[in-house]
């Protein structure tokens, strides 16, 4: 008598998690959008150095590159929240960027003035003008994500908490690196290099909020991510 010992015959592949590759697409595109925007600023800081309307040019320039991040973000959020609206997103991200360009040129714009204040004054400025800057893109963004996710208040404080990393990470790197008489270029090809870090930083972050945000979502609506549908691609905008 025999025994059939054959092999078991293989298991079905698990399809990848929805959110798992909501995730994967969100630093690929995120990390490009916010590099590829980052150009503007950087080179109307090489245009307009030393010009009065230095500061318009680059609120008007973090205009844009908050448009192009917007842009690419929606793309991405579209394939797991399909009702969000492209427009306003990519609008609310323009302000909110503008405004974090606006509050982060203060401090020089104002040097004069602020120098001259107790250091407590200045600290209770300085923590008040970064808490500003760093929650004012997720704030403006929070305007249309809370149409069409619960509990959105906390990407307000995700996004704040991934803009400080990046922003740790660019200067962590630029700072050293930049040094008195180097060439546009140079400057430009460091100022290049430091933005794709913090891009990528701040793409892993925010994603990791995004992508529990709707995880819990789902979770309190019955549905489980693995049997979401769900066959868009972020390369097939809607």
């Amino acid at each position: 008598m025999t025994v059939d010992r054959s092999a078991p015959a293989p298991q079905p592949r698990a399809r990848p998690d929805l959110l798992d590759r909501f995730l994967r697409y969100w630093v690929l595109w995120v990390t490009l959008g916010e590099t590829v925007g980052f150009l503007a600023p950087a080179l109307a800081q090489l245009a307009f150095a030393g010009s009065p309307i230095a500061s318009a040019a680059l609120i008007l320039a973090g205009a844009i590159e908050g448009a192009v991040l917007g842009w690419t973000q929606a793309t991405v959020l579209r394939v797991v929240l399909p009702e969000l609206n492209r427009s306003r997103w990519v609008g609310a991200t323009a302000i909110g960027a503008a405004a974090a360009w606006f509050v982060g040129l203060l401090p020089a714009e104002w040097a004069d003035v602020w120098q001259r204040w107790p250091a407590a004054a200045q600290l209770i400025v300085a923590a008040l003008l970064a808490t500003f800057l760093l929650c004012s893109l997720g704030f403006a963004q929070w305007f249309e994500l809370r149409r069409q996710l619960p509990r959105a208040g906390w990407w307000i404080a995700g996004s704040a908490a991934a803009w400080c990393a990046g922003l740790a990470v660019f200067f962590a790197v630029a700072t050293p690196l930049w040094q008195p008489g180097q060439s546009a270029a140079l400057v430009l090809a460091i100022g290049l290099l430091a933005a794709v870090l913090m891009a990528l930083t701040v793409a892993v972050v925010s994603g990791v909020v995004l992508r529990a945000l709707l995880r819990r979502a789902r979770a309190g609506a019955g549905h489980h991510p693995d049997r979401s549908t769900g066959n868009e691609s972020p390369s097939q905008p809607a």
